[in-house]
This record gives structure tokens, C-alpha cells and sequence, in this order.
């Protein structure tokens, strides 16, 4: 399975930007100028910019719909969307392959 050089770089720019988010939400400030001090904080906040990126991705579509929004922005936002799924997809997977390898080790 070969991967295109501009999903490589998207994909990084969507990882790097779950430790920077330029737009935190009103609940978050505080916690932006520090970085996450756990596991849950970091996933917490992960989970958070992965449905913030979904959800500009649909309110684009929207927008070229409405005839509001150029293509190329919009062809920006949506890959950015499905790149963000597919992250999720692939850590849900292996997050359950772990589990399912723990549950199967002799106690």
C-alpha cells in the first residue's frame, strides 16, 4: 500500500497541530499554556481537535453547497477530515489489537 507524498504531509500537519491547537475551546484555556500532564489530558485533547477537524470538513461542504466557499478550500478541509478518520481508525485499531493481546497473555 503506497502513500501519496501530500497525505504524508497533511497527516503531520494534523499531528503536529494536536499538541499547538491555534483555537483552543472556552473550556481549554487554561490548560493551553500548559502541555497535558497525562495520558487522558493528551487523548482528551487529541479526540477533541480530531471532531473539530470533522466538523470544519462538513461545514465546508456545506458552504460549497450554499455556493459560499471555494472548491479548493473545501477539497482542503474534507481531506484534512479524512485523514483526521482514518488517524482515528487506524489508533482505534491498534489500541484494540493491544487489548486483545494483554487479554490473551497467561496470568
Amino acid at each position: 500500500m503506497a502513500i501519496a507524498p501530500a497525505a504524508a504531509a497533511s497527516a503531520y500537519q494534523a499531528i503536529a497541530k494536536i499538541g499547538t491547537s491555534a483555537t483552543p475551546s472556552a473550556t481549554s484555556v487554561s490548560s493551553a499554556a500548559t502541555p497535558p500532564t497525562s495520558f487522558a489530558q493528551f487523548l482528551d485533547g487529541a479526540v477533541k481537535d480530531a471532531l473539530h477537524t470533522v466538523q470544519h470538513g462538513e461545514n465546508m461542504a456545506a458552504k460549497d453547497v450554499q455556493g459560499k466557499a471555494s472548491m479548493v478550500s473545501v477539497v482542503n478541509a474534507v481531506n484534512n477530515a479524512e485523514l483526521t478518520l482514518d488517524t482515528v481508525v487506524a489508533v482505534r485499531d491498534k489500541v484494540i489489537s493491544a487489548y486483545q493481546s494483554i487479554m490473551q497473555m497467561p496470568i
